[in-house]
This record gives C-alpha cells, structure tokens and sequence, in this order.
C-alpha cells in the first residue's frame, strides 16, 4: 500500500494483498466511532431527556447505525471500493457525483466542528486565542492526513483507550457528584430543555450518519466480509454508545452543556486537553481522508490536493458550524441515509449481491430512479412526522426499488451488465 499512498485506491478497487489486519481495522473503526462530538451530542440528549429515555434513544439510534453502517461494510469489503465509487453502480457516474460532493461538504463541516471543539479547552488552559489554536491544529491535522491508513491505526490505537479512560473517570466523578445511578434514573430535564424522543433519535443518528454513509471508505481495506462486518458492528456498540454516556453523565452531573467546562469543573482539563487532542486529530484526520477521497473521485486529481482545500474550508468556518451543532445534525439526519438507502437497496434486493468487477461495469451518466428515490427521501425526511433518518431511509428505499422494478430494462439496464 505505501507505493500507492497517494492514490488510496480513489478510483479503483483495494487489491487483496493490499488490504490490512483485523488489529489494524479494528483501530480504525474503533477511532472513528469514539468521536469526541458524541460527547457532545450525549450531553445534548443528557440535558433534555430523562435518563432512562436517553439509554432508550441512544441504543435504538445506535443500533440502527451500526446495521446501517455493517450493511455497508460488507459491500465495501467484498468489491474493494469506496463509498464514490459504490455510488456510481445505482447512480451512474455523474449522479453519484452530487452523492460525493454532499458528504465532501459534511465531512469537511466535521472537520471544523472538531477544530472548535478542540480550540476552547486548549485556550482554556494556555490562554491562547482560539482562532490561533484552529488555525495551527488544522494545519497540523492536514499535514498528518497525507500518512494514510497505517498513521491513522497508529494513532487511533493510542487515543481510543485514552479516551476510554479519561470518560470512564469523568464519569465515576459525575456519579460521585450526584449521588450514584439512582439520582440518573431520577433525572428529569428543566422544562425548556426538554427533547422528544423523535428529536433524541434524530440527534443521535444525526451525529454519525455521515461518517457512517463513508463507512466503505475504510472497510474496503479489510480482508474480508466478516472483518468489515465484525469490526463495525462492535465499534458502534462500544465507541459511539461510551462517547455518548460520557457526555450525558457529564452534563447532567455538572449542568453545564460543553464538554471543555465540564471537565474543567471536574478537575480534568489538562488530561483532557491531551487526550481530546489525540482524539479529536484521529476523527479529524479520517473526515479529511474521507471528504478528500470523494472530491478526488469528482475532479480526478490527487486526494492530498483536496485534502488541502478542504482543512483550509473547514479551518474558515470552525466556529460558526460549532454553534450551529444541532441544527447541523438534524439536516445530515434527513439527506445522508438517502444515498445509503439507494447503495444498499440496489446491492441487496435489486443486484443480490452480485456486483461487475468496476473496470468492466457499463456505468450510465445518470441513473434517474436514484435520484428521484434521493428527492422523495429528503423530503420525506424534512417533512414527514416522526424520525426524519428513518423516515429518509425507509421512503429512499421503497421508492428506488419500486421504479428499478418499474422499468428494470429500459431504466437500469445499462447501470450495470446483469451478473
């Protein structure tokens, strides 16, 4: 892989010989799903949720993730290629550019909200400016970006357990402060901050569907289905779950809805300004790894030159997406589990599974039925009651199946040689 580090494989399949460890993908999903802005999004729900009703939103919103995100990966692993290219096969090549640029766009907003999130407990601490501290850490992250794979396990296997450890102390304390588990279940939120449970689930999915839409990004690395499979099922089952807790806890033991001052109140931030550090840099690093791979797919150039582009972006508007975080998370939660529902739908119940090898696929500018079942997702997500991820997923599906159906000769036909 390394003589190829500058390609990542954009525009083809990863060889097996290529592909890494169980250890090496482990780390590396399990990097991306402790994610410091589940922290966040846990104090969110924290606030405005009684506690029971938390543990209810973040396991069926976790849950979901993760057979969302496992249904991907083992496409991913079987064909080798990216969530760009996987796109392609049910959107033809210049609809799954749309596709690409969307989560481009989100991955490149995460990078900012992580810089931000970084910024306000090192300048806490240090007393240096923030837009100092998003400027140099930004630059920082791109430069480590260019690594590739193998930096990327490396650091995530040092920041994961450090991020366990720090949350696992912040939340003995916060369990100390309160008075045990027993006052958590007796939580309930100050009316003005109550969510419902629709808004809970958006929130929760909200928070990962774009990382979880790239998911193949990074499981087209592993040495087969059940790797994929097993690694990112397990790393939504521990990492997002324990990242979510951590700031639930945290809030509701403090009252305070930012994770810099609870930890400050805590007596944690110098631990925690080290160990958010390493954390925030893997899940920054695999959003720029991400939002470069899928512009590259676009403009077929280099994924390092876009690397560049999209930290400078994300360096620009840090701040303004960090205080719009849930408005933020609410719209991913109604676009991005339509492209998705489309992959899957025409992996599973439209192809069975069977897939051409990419060079030999005969990929149409634009296949129709997956945009429209894209359109019909989105609003149905914006404007239908009940929980817009689900309702997005759930309406993609059933329309893009429906019209394949519909016209399987004459609309589809050339999306893909039948197997």
């Amino acid at each position: 892989m390394a003589k190829q580090r500058e390609q990542d494989y954009s525009q083809t399949a990863v060889p097996q010989e290529n592909r890494v460890s169980l250890i090496r993908m482990f780390a590396v999903m399990l990097s991306l799903t402790f994610f410091s802005a589940s922290m966040w999004a846990g104090g969110a729900l924290g606030e405005g949720l009684s506690f029971r009703n938390f543990l209810i939103a973040v396991l069926v919103g976790n849950g979901f993730l993760g057979l969302f995100t496992a249904s991907l990966a083992y496409i991913s692993a079987k064909t080798g290629l990216s969530t760009h290219i996987l796109a392609q096969y049910s959107f033809g090549q210049k609809g799954a550019y749309v596709n690409s640029f969307l989560l481009s766009i989100t991955q490149i907003g995460w990078f900012g909200v992580g810089l931000a999130m970084l910024a306000n407990p090192v300048h806490i601490v240090t007393g240096i400016p923030v837009p100092a501290i998003i400027v140099a850490g930004g630059f920082l992250m791109i430069v480590t970006v260019f690594i590739g794979m193998k930096a990327m396990a490396m650091v995530g296997a040092v920041a994961v357990p450090a991020i366990a450890v720090l949350g696992t102390t912040s939340l003995n304390i916060g369990l100390q402060d309160v008075g045990g588990i027993s006052y958590l279940f007796a939580h309930t939120p100050e009316t003005s901050a109550t969510l419902t449970i629709s808004a809970a689930l958006t929130i929760t999915i909200g928070s990962f569907i774009s990382a979880g839409t790239l998911t193949p990004d990074f499981t087209r690395f592993a040495k087969n289905t059940k790797q994929a499979v097993g690694t990112t099922i397990v790393a939504f089952a521990l990492g997002n779950t324990l990242m979510f807790l951590f700031g639930a806890i945290g809030v509701i033991s403090t009252g305070i809805n930012d994770i810099s001052y609870v930890m400050l109140s805590q007596g944690l931030i110098i631990p925690a300004v080290i160990v958010l550090t390493l954390n925030i840099w893997t899940t920054n690093d695999n959003a720029l790894y991400a939002s470069g791979l899928g512009l590259a797919t676009i403009f077929k150039t280099s994924k390092n030159k876009m690397v560049i582009i999209n930290g400078v972006i994300g360096i620009l508007f840090a701040t303004v997406l960090y205080n719009h975080f849930v408005g933020w998370l609410t719209l991913l939660g109604s676009i991005l589990p339509t492209i998705g529902a489309v992959i899957t739908t025409d992996f599973y119940f439209v192809r069975k599974r069977q897939y051409e090898a990419f060079e030999k696929a005969d990929i149409k500018t634009i296949h129709v039925p997956a945009i429209i079942a894209m359109g019909i997702g989105i609003a149905a997500g914006m404007l239908l009651p009940g929980v817009p991820p689900l309702n997005s997923l759930v309406a993609t599906a059933v329309v893009y199946f429906t019209l394949v159906k519909i016209a399987p000769l004459k609309v589809s036909a050339n999306v893909l040689k039948k197997a």
